[in-house]
This record gives C-alpha cells, structure tokens and sequence, in this order.
C-alpha cells in the first residue's frame, strides 16, 4: 500500500517511529515535508498528505498532530478527502468500513504509541463496506460540487 504521510511539530516523533514500523510491515511510506521538532503549521503537512490521496499519489494518508482535529479541517478541505480523527480501533474500523475515510489523523498528545501502530493497522486491513454507505458517499461528493444532497438518489 502507498501511504502518504505527516506530521506537525507536536506530532514529529510519533509520524517517524509510526513510518519506520509501516516500511518493516511492507508499506511504501513517503513521509511528506521531513517533520521536526520546528514549529509547523499543521494545515501545510495536511495539505500536502491530502494532496497526495487526492491525486492518486498515495493509497492512503496519515496525519499525526497534538489533537487531530486541525489536520482533520485542513485535509476535509481538499476536494474527494474523507479524513477522519480516530480515538480507538473501533472508530478507526467505523471509518474505513462506513465513511471509506482515505485520510487518518490522529493525536499524538492523547495517544501512545503503541495504541497509534494498532489504530492504524485496524485501519489500513479495514475494506469499506459499500452498499448504503456508497450512497451517502454519493451525498458527499453532492456537497463537494455545492448541490444539495438531499438531491441525491442511490
């Protein structure tokens, strides 16, 4: 699988040790604008990784901040990115297999990293279900073309 991946300053560390563990999975892992300990933007790397999945550069992303939450806005912002902030291996599941999420973002001040590596591999094994969620996926891409998703049939 093609990952894209990055970081901010306060998720450097985590978005390092969480690419070395995917490449040693079997993953080809691009780790985006080399995260450091110097203050970074979190927007400019979630750019960058939703970018990649946009254009078909990567499978999938990962983003590691303090919370999630403003990699999450940044990423949502890039047209056909369904980025999802995750707490656990259940809504890591949820948001593959309901949402068909293509962009993860997590914490890395609420998350260790042991808990980090086993989100993220619930979320890369999970498939996206289809069936009704494809239609509410539908409804997404409604809004992303500024229509009305009520609009929208199956």
């Amino acid at each position: 699988m093609r990952i894209a991946m990055s970081g901010d300053h306060r998720g450097a560390q985590a978005a390092k040790l969480l690419a070395e563990r995917l490449r040693r999975d079997g993953h080809e892992v691009e780790l985006l604008g080399e995260p450091g300990e110097a203050m970074v933007d979190y927007p400019e790397p979630a750019y960058r990784v939703a970018k990649a999945v946009a254009d078909r550069r990567a499978d999938l992303g990962l983003l590691i901040c303090g919370t999630g939450i403003g990699m999450s806005i940044a990423a949502n912002k890039v047209r056909g990115v369904r980025a999802a902030v995750v707490h656990d291996e259940l809504t890591a599941q949820i948001s593959r297999s309901h949402n068909d999420a293509n962009v993860l973002c997590l914490s890395a001040d609420l998350l260790g990293q042991r808990l980090i590596e086993s989100i993220v591999g619930v979320w890369i094994k999970t498939p996206f279900e289809g069936g009704r969620h494809a239609r509410r996926l539908s409804k997404i891409a409604a809004i992303e073309d500024g229509k009305d998703p009520s609009r929208v049939q199956g």
